[in-house]
C-alpha cells in the first residue's frame, strides 16, 4: 500500500503542476503553448493535449485516494511526499527536458530568460527536494 500512496500522490502532483503551467502560462498569461515550433493553432491543439493528460493524471491519482482512504490504508506523509515530488519532478523534466533540450517552448517570449529559467528550476527543485524529505521520513 506504501506504494500507491506514493503513485497515487506523484500523479496528482504532476496533474496539479500540468493544470497551473497551463492554466497561468498558456492560458492567462500567453506567454508560450506547450508546442511554440509550429502555428499559434497547432500550439492550441498541443495544450489541449497537454490538458487531456492532465486530466487522465489527476482522475487515476484521486481514484487510487479514494481505494486508499477506503481500506484505511492511506499515508499522509508518502502522499504528499509523493505529490511534492511528483510536481516537483514534472516542472524540472518541463524546465529543462522541453525547454533546453528538445525546445518545444521557452517560458516566456522576447525577454532575457534567464531569470525565469531559473525560477522556474529553483521552484523545481525545492518541490521535489520537499516530496523526497516527506517520502524518506515516510517511509520510517
Amino acid at each position: 500500500m506504501h506504494t500507491r500512496n506514493v503513485v497515487s500522490g506523484v500523479l496528482l502532483g504532476i496533474g496539479v503542476a500540468t493544470f497551473v503551467d497551463e492554466t497561468v502560462f498558456h492560458q492567462l498569461l500567453h506567454w508560450h503553448h506547450f508546442y511554440d515550433r509550429s502555428t499559434t493553432a497547432m500550439g492550441l491543439v498541443s495544450d489541449g493535449i497537454l490538458h487531456a493528460a492532465s486530466m487522465v493524471a489527476t482522475v487515476a491519482a484521486l481514484f487510487l485516494y479514494a481505494d486508499l482512504r477506503r481500506r484505511r490504508a492511506f499515508a499522509p506523509r508518502l502522499w504528499w511526499g509523493g505529490l511534492l515530488a511528483g510536481a516537483g519532478g514534472f516542472q524540472l523534466y518541463d524546465g529543462t527536458v522541453q525547454h533546453k533540450v528538445f525546445r518545444l517552448h521557452q517560458i516566456r517570449y522576447d525577454v532575457h530568460l534567464a531569470p525565469y529559467d531559473w525560477a522556474w528550476n529553483v521552484v523545481a527543485v525545492l518541490l521535489l527536494a520537499a516530496g523526497i524529505v516527506l517520502l524518506v521520513r515516510g517511509r520510517r
